[in-house]
């Protein structure tokens, strides 16, 4: 460990929490703030969750790119998101990145998200989906004991926030995962049409 001052990182943006949400998106935490490209989830722009959103939904990688300014068309995203009701946060409140970038395994997640009181706020959510295992293994710190960890493309049951929830786990968008986008939009397409959207 060098003599850089590891500092506890707050979660830079509000959840973003459509009335009608049946869904809860959760990720692990945001990139620095130098790597986005809007003021919104998944905003580093080799981040390929829009693009996964994108194939699904309009057979278009590019749906929710602004191709030439290398951005996110960001009130298109969140216009889809409110209407299709999906929630999104990210399962860690606080957090020390012990490497200045956006990588998961160099995370270390200091206060995990309250997600009762996101619940609270999405009465008919009752499933969550996380992308990626750090995502995941953070979920799992606040399921009751005996909750299955789904493995990638499953999902298990277990009774939280006052209500049955099924939780979902999804590859990872990040590019560092080892799957080509195509494919990574196969798990996703068959996990969104499980939930019916």
């Amino acid at each position: 460990m060098t003599n850089i001052e590891l500092k506890i990182e707050t979660h830079p943006l509000p959840p973003f929490l459509p009335k009608n949400a049946q869904l809860l998106m959760l990720g692990s935490f945001p990139p620095p703030k130098e790597r986005w490209k809007m003021d919104f989830y998944y905003p580093n722009y080799q981040n390929d969750m829009w693009r996964i959103f994108g194939l699904i939904f309009f057979k278009d990688k590019d749906h929710f790119l602004d191709l030439s300014n290398k951005k996110f068309k960001e009130e298109l995203i969140r216009k889809f998101l409110t209407e299709k009701g999906i929630a999104i946060f990210d399962t860690a409140y606080q957090v020390i990145r012990l490497k200045d970038n956006a990588a998961d395994k160099f995370l270390q997640i200091e206060t995990a998200t309250n997600l009762s009181k996101l619940l609270a706020q999405i009465p008919l959510c009752h499933s969550i989906m996380t992308t990626g295992d750090k995502a995941t293994d953070t979920l799992m710190l606040s399921m009751p004991e005996g909750t299955l960890k789904p493995v990638i493309g499953e999902s298990s049951k277990t009774y939280f926030a006052k209500r049955e929830m099924t939780l979902y786990r999804m590859p990872s968008s990040s590019r560092a995962y080892p799957l080509a986008l195509d494919k990574k939009a196969d798990v996703y397409r068959k996990f969104f049409c499980k939930l019916g959207f």
